[in-house]
């Protein structure tokens, strides 16, 4: 992952890129939708540096620590997909979860999709239809709980069957700067995962680290599963891909893997919650 540096503050900032109510679920004490103010976003970027910088390992910049917030130039036109827990709050202070989402229109905006720093993604581009770019994923380190992945999942589902997105992607990290000690993760990923030719990513050639490190058969698929990270494995049991190739992400020290999931399947298994819980209410 590479750091965008915005002009201004302002532009770090930015404005939601839709005002309307595009998403909007409430659960209980929760509540998933986009972000509405300049306030809303500096909470959500609050949120990622703590999570990013503070809990993690990544490097700020001096104007990222100065200001302790995480921040590029695709938060002026992504659109930022909350959770709030409302009992911490009904505006900034109830977040306790993010998602940034960037379609064809903001990467236009920044003339490239964010991941096109590590990947080769023309197959992405190519794409028919409109496609989704996830990232900068992170949760609150007391709201973690399947409650709220539950709610940021409802949220990009609602967003996806709004613009009609056809397939999503970006990069997901495994922890550490050394892909030897995920031979066995990258390996099943490769083996088990494996994106179809046709949309298949692959690791720009300068920053390429081989996945397919281990032969198959040789390690316990069930082990290798367990190495896997959480938010990697939430992707897989929406029937998601892999491009070929890991790459090292120095400021933020992890290795990363792209990941493909062509959103039939999540809008399908929302749409029918939703429908269910229509009848229910109805009945």
């Amino acid at each position: 992952m590479r750091i965008d540096r915005a002009d201004s503050e302002a532009e770090l900032l930015g404005a939601p890129a839709s005002s309307a109510e595009i998403v909007k679920v409430v659960a209980g004490d929760f509540e998933v939708r986009l972000a509405e103010s300049a306030a809303e976003i500096d909470a959500a970027q609050a949120l990622r540096y703590r999570v990013f910088y503070e809990e993690m390992t990544a490097r700020p910049t001096p104007e990222m620590a100065a200001r302790r917030r995480d921040f590029d130039g695709f938060d002026k036109v992504c659109d930022h997909l909350l959770v709030l827990d409302r009992r911490r709050g009904a505006g900034p202070e109830g977040i306790v979860g993010t998602y940034r989402l960037i379609r064809r229109s903001a990467a236009a905006a920044m003339g490239r999709f964010y991941s096109s720093a590590e990947y080769d993604i023309q197959p992405m581009i190519d794409y028919p239809g409109e496609v989704l770019e996830l990232g900068r994923s992170c949760i609150e380190k007391d709201a973690r709980n399947t409650a709220t992945m539950q709610m940021l999942w409802r949220g990009i589902a609602l967003y996806s069957f709004h613009y009609n997105i056809q397939v999503m992607f970006g990069c997901a990290s495994l922890p550490g700067t050394d892909p030897s000690q995920h031979a066995q993760a990258l390996s099943y990923l490769y083996h088990h995962h494996l994106a179809p030719p046709e949309i298949r990513v692959r690791a720009l050639a300068d920053r390429f680290i081989e996945m397919n490190v281990l032969p198959p058969g040789s390690y316990d698929p069930r082990k290798a599963m367990a190495r896997v990270p959480p938010l990697i494995k939430g992707y897989l049991r929406l029937g998601g891909f892999v491009g070929d190739g890991a790459v090292i992400d120095p400021e933020f020290n992890t290795t990363d893997v792209f990941i493909i999931v062509k959103t039939e399947l999540v809008t399908e298994k929302y749409i029918r919650h939703y429908e269910r819980g229509m009848r229910d209410a109805d009945s």
